[in-house]
């Protein structure tokens, strides 16, 4: 099994990816900024301090890690590209460095009309700031990233909540993947599975895929 490090891993989203990736073998390390408020995380993850923009912090976890999972949230745009500027710039200059699976926003994904949907007019403006974050992220991992093994995956840009964790889904790339209405619908649960499944056997690498009911 794989050592998983886990930026973010208090989150509602890392903490899932956590839980599935411990109970399938993988050694998990979990990095908060504050370990001591994280208490509900699986018996025999390691818990340790741990910020992905700081480039400090990355060089010192990633000597040790096969995967490196990103999965922070909140903050102002420019967290998600210094998180991946870190990655990059440290990554690159090991011997072997580890894979980045980066989980970022389904605004990136693209409308019918080819457009991303934070372009969209009646896109929240609260929402708009992060968005455009992860925006930056992407960009910079497509155009930057040499030397580095990366996937950017995207959940549905609206219907993404917790939920069950079913254990299916559907994937695809550069637009939401819908079912017979024409919803785009995952839980976070799932999206873990599949961001172990990609973790344990890669299809996107060097790419950003998303996933669906």
């Amino acid at each position: 099994m794989g050592n998983v490090v886990v930026y973010g891993a208090g989150g509602t989203a890392g903490s899932r990816i956590v839980a599935e990736a411990a109970g399938r073998g993988h050694r998990v390390t979990a990095a908060v900024r504050r370990p001591e408020a994280v208490t509900w995380l699986p018996a025999g993850v390691r818990v340790v301090t741990g910020d992905v923009t700081s480039a400090r912090s990355v060089a010192e976890l990633a000597p040790e890690a096969d995967v490196i999972v990103v999965a922070v949230g909140g903050g102002e745009r420019a967290l998600w590209r210094t998180a991946a500027e870190n990655l990059v710039t440290v990554l690159r200059d090991l011997p072997d460095p580890p894979r980045v699976i980066h989980v970022g926003g389904g605004a990136t994904l693209l409308t019918e009309r080819d457009t991303p949907f934070l372009d969209e007019p009646d896109f929240p403006a609260g929402y708009r700031e992060p968005a455009l974050g992860q925006a930056d992220a992407l960009a910079l991992y497509r155009s930057s990233a040499d030397g580095v093994t990366w996937t950017y995956v995207s959940p549905p840009p609206v219907e993404f909540h917790p939920g069950e964790r079913t254990g299916r889904y559907r994937t695809g790339t550069e637009h939401p993947v819908t079912d017979g209405q024409g919803r785009s619908v995952l839980s976070y649960e799932d999206l873990a599975v599949a961001i172990v499944d990609e973790i344990e056997e890669p299809r996107f690498e060097n790419m950003r895929f998303t996933a669906a009911y």
